[in-house]
């Protein structure tokens, strides 16, 4: 297998464990975007050891609410793929906020609640 189907092949797999089939949704947008995504951002970045794909799902869920990035919903609605919960996106976003302000405070939080009820979700007990 070459090094490009390789890297292929794990930007595939990081796709398929965060729920995401293999990401339609840009290869629809872009077939040129989508392998670059594919084989750089995920078959490169998000398969390196050192985090887990957890670690860096809530990562990058600061980072796309610091962006205030729609792409975000996308990441909220999949994260429970990585074993995060609502409870846990919401810490995230009550944590960010201090250090982003309250306009993208309120913008994720808008988000994470247009998710949960696009999804039936609920936050965790207490």
């Amino acid at each position: 297998m070459s090094e490009h189907d390789e890297r292929r092949q794990r930007g595939l797999d990081v796709y398929r464990q965060m729920g995401w089939g293999e990401n339609e949704v840009v290869k629809e947008l872009d077939p040129d975007l989508w392998a670059y995504t594919t084989d750089f951002l995920f078959g490169d970045i998000w398969s390196r050891p050192g985090l887990s794909l957890r670690e860096r799902e809530l990562v990058t869920l600061g980072v796309l609410m610091a962006a205030k990035a729609d792409g975000i919903a996308l990441h909220m609605r999949n994260a429970h793929h990585l074993g995060i919960s609502y409870s846990e996106i919401k810490e995230v976003i009550l944590q960010s906020t201090y250090y982003l302000g309250m306009p993208k405070g309120l913008f994720a939080m808008r988000k994470l609640k247009a998710v949960m009820e696009e999804t039936g979700g609920a936050f965790d007990a207490p």
